[in-house]
């Protein structure tokens, strides 16, 4: 692969940031990409490993080795027809993926695995730049029409595949515009939002239409998409916060939000959707304030960044668990995701993070909040005595996960028995076909089916729901699993 010797001859390089003092007073993405040699020297380390265990590492399997080689021999035409094989939205899991696949590489037994998310990310971007992504209309109709809830990465990746199937697809969006998660949950200095509407203009023009401001299940009945639809297929999410606190103490104070209630108003405030979206809402900003985010995931780092080019005072990000190893045992955790101590770009930004921390409860006057109250924990989360403390708190954001999809409208009105999955709630659907049992033709894919996941993992589920439709719609399928 590449150059045999590549792995031993070039050092591991990854993208460079815009500096913190010029990046936080934006909302551009900050990431510098590398230039056309460097990726092409990046590719060259992918060694001939045998087993390819980033393809393990991948949720969407996608052919890593193959379009490394083909970068570093410049066919970067061949090596994105090879990216976008198994993966509809490259330039999204290139900006946004955590990389479970370097986790995975080979290489990083040692701690130096081949940089894929960059490289993906180079690819992906050149096939934009150079034409290279264009509609794909497929070349005959079936007929057969299908209905897609949610236009999340789930319910994107699957409406495009069904649509390049020949099937008649509409996607129906509670929100102004497509995107989901993508749109209204990522911050624009991960990835600005262009990025999702040149996809959304692709998707049109291979024949999907797009129904936004239709809530399913108040708006627009749920049964009656199901009956006037082939195949109706729910992509909702997994939106339902885990509030920990609900009896807490002060938590009736004003300041207390969740994620993502905070994070989705300055993407649309930056879109220039602020007023109709916000019109009933509360307006949330950490301005001039002490902010405290209690959750350490992706989720609670976006927020920590958005405070930061809001003007915040201070932020500080509080975790239960124990700090993390910096190194992970690699005879133990190789090739899965291992856990170990990682520094998020907003992190970095000047966020004070503290580990073992519990939360007790708020307190403040004029019922609004003023400082938190802790206490640390041991390593079996036990409060230690004697430890209880308070910060200054004028805005505390909770981003402590999804417990499963929202109880009401569409699932109510199906009769969708929402059952345990882990700590997560999804829909009863069938692990082989994602088809919800007792349903004639109703399936279930993304976060709403297997709880709050990483977007890589969306986009698999949706792909695989297409192909689950698409062989109920045919009784057989050539779209990929």
């Amino acid at each position: 692969m590449g150059k045999i010797t590549g792995f031993l001859e070039f050092e591991r390089a990854g993208p460079r940031y815009a500096p913190v003092s010029e990046r936080v007073k934006h909302w551009r993405e900050f990431v510098l990409p590398m230039s056309e040699e460097d990726t092409k020297v990046q590719a060259a380390r992918c060694m001939d490993c045998g087993i390819p265990y980033c393809h393990t590492g991948c949720p969407v399997n996608n052919q890593i080795p193959d379009w490394n080689d083909l970068v570093y021999h410049n066919d970067w035409k061949q090596a994105a027809h090879d990216l976008h094989s198994t993966n509809n939205f490259p330039e999204v899991t290139g900006r946004v993926c955590p990389a479970p696949c370097e986790a995975a590489c080979t290489l990083n037994i040692d701690e130096v695995p081949v940089t894929i998310k960059a490289i993906e990310r180079a690819i992906a971007d050149r096939a934009f730049e150079q034409g290279w992504v264009a509609p794909e209309p497929p070349e005959t109709r079936t007929g057969k029409r299908v209905a897609v809830v949610g236009s999340g990465p789930a319910g994107l990746a699957a409406a495009q595949q069904l649509a390049r199937a020949g099937h008649e697809v509409h996607v129906y969006e509670k929100s102004a515009k497509p995107g989901g998660l993508l749109r209204y949950g990522i911050p624009d200095f991960k990835m600005e939002k262009e990025i999702v509407e040149r996809r959304v203009k692709q998707m049109e023009a291979e024949g999907v239409t797009f129904h936004c401001n239709v809530n399913v299940g108040q708006d627009l009945s749920a049964k009656e998409l199901e009956t006037t639809y082939d195949a109706l297929l729910l992509t909702g999410g997994a939106e339902q916060p885990f509030d920990f606190f609900a009896n807490a103490p002060g938590r009736e104070l004003d300041g207390i939000h969740f994620a993502m209630d905070f994070l989705p108003q300055q993407n649309r405030r930056i879109s220039g959707e602020a007023p109709p979206a916000m019109a009933n809402a509360k307006e949330i900003l950490a301005r001039d304030k002490h902010v405290i985010v209690i959750g350490g995931g992706d989720t609670g780092s976006d927020c920590i960044g958005t405070s930061f080019r809001q003007g915040a005072k201070s932020v500080t990000q509080l975790e239960i668990m124990p700090m993390p190893p910096e190194h992970e045992n690699k005879a133990m955790t190789w090739p899965n995701w291992p856990l170990k101590l990682r520094v998020s770009t907003s992190q970095a930004e000047g966020a004070m993070v503290e580990y073992s921390v519990s939360t007790t409860g708020f307190s403040g006057s004029g019922g609004k909040i003023e400082k938190l109250h802790y206490v640390h924990v041991d390593n079996n989360l036990q409060p230690v005595p004697g430890t209880d403390a308070e910060l200054p708190a004028d805005l505390v954001l909770l981003a402590m996960g999804f417990s499963g999809p929202i109880e009401e409208g569409l699932v109510t009105e199906l009769g969708l028995e929402v059952v345990a999955r882990g700590r997560f709630k999804g829909l009863n659907a069938d692990e082989s076909d994602y088809k919800i049992a007792g349903r004639r033709n109703v399936f279930a894919a993304g976060d709403i089916r297997r709880g709050q996941s990483l977007v890589v993992w969306a986009i698999r589920e949706g792909r695989q729901a297409a192909h689950a439709v698409d062989k109920f719609l045919m009784g057989t399928t050539t779209l990929p699993r």
